[in-house]
């Protein structure tokens, strides 16, 4: 337990340092980076053609539920496919358990089978990655949603309160009983952020608004990232109680939300929202739900993922800090289909306060 309280102390600290140096440094040398950043100089490369990922092995660990999730991992995928389609990379994918206990086995298979770059997609990770960055120094490291300390590993991190505050946002600015929900997967405090940016960004449009609030399941249980069945159960009995928008932070669990969604609207007197997360989950997820997906907060995996991938192949190595914030487009909402459109200002006037400094969206793993 001491161990894991120093780690979470040591990425609170670094966390605050990386954003006031994205904020405030123009040095050459820094080794924190933005997303504009990121996304200008992999597309430079792009288009230039002056790169080539011949001979370089990528491997991505993804995270519960894998690629197919909709959501989380689907975005990190999506980074990989690009980075495929652009350098010719040589690629292998892995999956945990459904409990997550082979995390750390399989980082040290891609390791140990010589793979340059090895991604690991998403916070649990963390612990993992330290010691088998540790034993493999020539090899480098991107992981997502956590920060190591270590000279061959990329730290990928993202303002998630700060999307999260847009979407609560609309969500306040659509519902009728001033009731919304929030589910999240497990109650960590990354997916803290998450809701906390929500209430935040829904009680700057109806201050006294209520937001129901439940977590699938406590850490160490990671299961609640891919339940849709738990999801589904803690969707309708929010809309029992009166909520009419419900956004979720639960990977593949997201997936019940929608579907409880649809069954309330069509079966009930009035029809209610779900809100995605992470992907546009309206464009990733079925016909016969998109009616019901008010929008998505953007979580940009997908160009972080790609970014670290231009990072090494230019360079040969990757490390540092790398923050993915509202004012590097890192994070943001989804317009597809259109239900929004009528709110758009509204939340594009908040986008920005929070952008220049006049709102500051609380951040509870930073306190």
């Amino acid at each position: 337990m001491n161990g894991l309280k120093k780690r979470g102390a040591l990425f609170v600290l670094l966390l605050a340092l990386a954003l006031i140096a994205a904020a405030c440094s123009s040095s050459s040398d820094e080794t924190t980076t933005t997303a504009t950043e990121t996304t200008a100089a992999a597309e430079t490369t792009t288009t230039a053609g002056g790169a080539s990922g011949e001979g370089v092995k990528v491997g991505l660990a993804y995270d519960i539920g894998g690629r197919g999730d909709k959501s989380f991992n689907d975005s990190a995928a999506a980074g990989l496919d690009r980075a495929i389609a652009d350098y010719g990379i040589e690629t292998q994918e892995l999956e945990p358990t459904a409990g997550g206990e082979n995390r750390l086995e399989n980082l040290n298979l891609l390791a140990e089978s010589g793979f340059n770059l090895i991604f690991a997609i998403g916070f649990a990770y963390a612990e993992h990655v330290e010691p088998v960055a540790a034993d493999y120094p020539e090899t480098s490291f991107g992981l997502v949603d956590s920060v190591v300390d270590a000279p061959n590993v990329a730290s990928l991190v993202f303002a998630e309160h700060e999307g999260s505050a847009l979407v609560g946002a609309a969500a306040a600015l659509k519902s009728q009983t001033g009731i919304i929900g929030f589910i999240g997967g497990v109650n960590v405090a990354l997916i803290n952020k998450f809701e906390a940016g929500y209430k935040f960004g829904a009680e700057q449009i109806t201050p006294d608004i209520e937001v129901l609030v439940q977590y699938l399941t406590e850490s160490p249980d990671f299961s609640g990232f891919n339940d849709p069945a738990k999801g589904k159960e803690a969707a309708l009995a929010m809309y029992e109680n009166g909520a009419d928008v419900v956004y979720h932070a639960a990977g593949g669990s997201g997936g019940g939300l929608f579907e409880a969604a649809k069954e309330v609207s069509t079966t009930g007197d009035v029809k209610v929202w779900a809100i995605g997360v992470d992907s546009d989950q309206y464009e990733t997820s079925g016909e016969d739900v998109r009616e019901y997906i008010l929008t998505s907060m953007i979580k940009r995996v997908d160009v972080a993922v790609y970014k670290t991938i231009t990072d090494y192949v230019n360079n040969g190595s990757v490390s540092g800090i790398n923050v993915f914030d509202l004012g590097a487009d890192g994070v943001g909402y989804s317009t597809s289909g259109g239900f929004i459109d009528d709110i758009t200002d509204q939340i594009n006037e908040l986008r920005d306060k929070i952008i220049a400094g006049e709102i500051v969206v609380p951040d509870p793993t930073a306190g």
